[in-house]
């Protein structure tokens, strides 16, 4: 081989040998700066939320909106409810309807309290019986009357009648010595911690997951009324809150907002006992008159989605129970009045609301749209005592009002006596008899919706939602939902 053929295969070799080189060196550089930003990036000062010191942080013992949500960061229930309202386990493993009575539910193995003491089935009872008379949850837990450790690991659920979602039922939150300590013990992603005359939320290194947050320590702002902290968004005191109010003041927030489903339907509530609203075809052409999709636009600037069914549509019985559009059917709700046999002269119509500004906005919207096939309405908005009053003589033909349904979508507040949302309907019509069938006795569903669609009892007409608002100067996909506020909170940060 010549000295000029060696000189040209050693450049080659050379160049070939840098190439090789930078290729190994690049995944090395990569990992190494990827080690280093999660070391650097632990953040204690920057996030912070609202809480109410007048108020408890035990998760059976809190009202205040602000403290329920502040108690997510420390607690865990046995399921969480996601956004399209099914079960998702959390503290809970597995779950089985032992008869139609009886649910049982498996733990997970190993868990611990911050404390790094163990948690048990006989936390989750001693929590259970905590959740009963708590005021978030007595209300949502009345189908289940018992509950027993059967092992360390299983529980056993009584209920009060066949329910098929009663596990949906078990979002309380397990605490240790709930009834002794000013901030019970938890399992979540943080604890609560005192220090130099403040409050935080500090991480959890009993966490049963690999959790490695920005967001080590939080500080938790005293922060006591609704308006407050609204302000404290807009000029940057809090990062964080989940607001459940008028969409008019949600709309005047400066910060990043996300929707949030709820499962609260603002419903038009029918006097069927007596008046022109006891015509069922009158009821038929009240529901086919309204414009679900315009109200939940107009009404809720978008923060609503139509109620298409009884149930909430974005739920799996909601999608497969859908009977109503989102739009008006001006045209058959004409039909329905000529059915009627009413005359023109007798379309009069009384819609009475609370002073909400949301629901104001419905009812005389709703008015218009009564008005569009014939009805001649007038709305009339009271104070709470007074609306109250004429739900209770009957002084309406119409009231707007709003439930919250239930996590195991049960409607019987509107078709029991006892019921809250009851008024002016028939607890024993033929729709009321076919859902008692259905919850109690293993009844169709098909059945009920049907008799629902015929007979109108009520009308649904949004599904409302609330909104997480968050600092514009934090980063990281929110998904944080209603009942799992700080699903991603690992992923959020601050430059």
């Amino acid at each position: 081989m010549t000295k000029k053929a060696v000189a040209v295969l050693c450049v080659f070799a050379v160049i070939a040998a840098l190439f090789t080189g930078c290729k190994s060196k690049v995944p090395e550089q990569h990992e190494l700066v990827l080690q280093t930003t999660a070391q650097v990036t632990e953040d204690t000062d920057n996030f912070k939320i609202s809480y109410s010191q007048s108020d408890s942080l035990n998760p059976f013992e809190a009202t205040t909106l602000n403290n329920q949500t502040a108690d997510d960061l420390v607690y865990e229930p046995l399921f969480r409810i996601d956004e399209s309202f099914e079960a998702v386990p959390e503290i809970a493993s597995s779950y089985t309807y032992e008869d139609a009575h009886t649910l049982s539910v498996t733990i997970v193995s190993g868990l611990k309290f911050s404390d790094g003491t163990p948690l048990t089935a006989k936390n989750v009872v001693s929590s259970f019986y905590n959740a009963q008379s708590s005021p978030r949850w007595k209300n949502s837990l009345t189908p289940i009357y018992s509950a027993t450790a059967t092992s360390d690991t299983a529980v056993k659920f009584k209920l009060s009648y066949a329910n098929p979602y009663a596990h949906q039922l078990l979002t309380f939150y397990v605490a240790k010595n709930s009834s002794k300590s000013k901030y019970p013990l938890g399992s979540g992603k943080y604890k609560f911690l005192e220090e130099n005359g403040k409050l935080y939320a500090e991480k959890n290194n009993e966490y049963k997951e690999k959790f490695n947050p920005r967001f080590t320590k939080i500080q938790l702002v005293n922060v006591p009324s609704a308006e407050s902290i609204n302000n404290a968004l807009n000029i940057g005191n809090i990062s964080y809150a989940y607001r459940d109010e008028t969409n008019e003041t949600v709309a005047r927030l400066k910060c990043n907002k996300k929707q949030v489903n709820l499962n609260n339907m603002v419903f038009l509530g029918l006097r069927t006992t007596m008046g022109i609203t006891s015509n069922a075809d009158i009821r038929r052409a009240i529901s086919l008159a309204i414009d679900r999709g315009t109200l939940a636009k107009s009404a809720y600037q978008g923060y609503a989605k139509a109620a298409t069914s009884p149930f909430n549509p974005m739920s799996k019985i909601g999608r497969e129970t859908a009977i109503f559009t989102d739009s008006a059917d001006t045209a058959a709700a004409k039909q329905a009045i000529a059915k009627s046999g009413y005359k023109a002269s007798q379309l009069t119509l009384k819609i009475v609301t609370n002073q909400n500004e949301n629901k104001i906005a419905l009812a005389k919207l709703a008015a218009q749209q009564l008005e569009a096939v014939g009805f001649k309405v007038t709305v009339k908005s009271y104070s709470q005592k007074v609306f109250n009053d004429a739900l209770k003589y009957s002084n309406y033909d119409i009231y707007v009002a709003e439930t919250k349904i239930p996590n195991d979508m049960r409607l019987s507040s509107f078709f029991d006596k006892s019921g809250k949302t009851h008024y002016g309907m028939k607890t024993d019509s033929d729709t009321a008899k076919l859902y008692k069938a259905y919850i109690n006795n293993g009844g169709e569903l098909g059945k009920f919706i049907l008799s629902f669609s015929n007979e109108i009892p009520f009308v649904p007409v949004v599904y409302r939602k609330g909104v997480i608002c968050y600092s514009k100067a934090m980063h990281g996909d929110m998904q944080g939902y209603y009942g799992n506020f700080f699903a991603n909170i690992d992923d959020w940060y601050y430059n």
